[in-house]
């Protein structure tokens, strides 16, 4: 079963990487650009999708590496 791969900020500081509806993280890191990196290549082996959250906690991207249901048109 994949898991949509959130990265989060960390309670007591830094970021962690969450799989949803996971009480623990997987990774906690120093910055956000680490636990970017290391949450991109676990949503790209488990074909989920990536959730980037802000400081405030409100989603600022997402990344989908799986069966998209709705995948972007090409503009062709």
């Amino acid at each position: 079963m994949s898991r949509n791969q959130h990265v989060v900020p960390g309670k007591n500081g830094g970021w962690n990487v969450k799989g949803a509806g996971a009480k623990r993280a997987t990774v906690h890191t120093e910055t956000k650009q680490d636990a970017i990196n290391i949450a991109r290549n676990i949503s790209q082996n488990q074909h989920s999708e990536l959730i980037i959250h802000g400081r405030n906690g409100r989603i600022q991207s997402r990344d989908s590496h799986g069966h998209d249901p709705f995948p972007p048109r090409d503009k062709n």
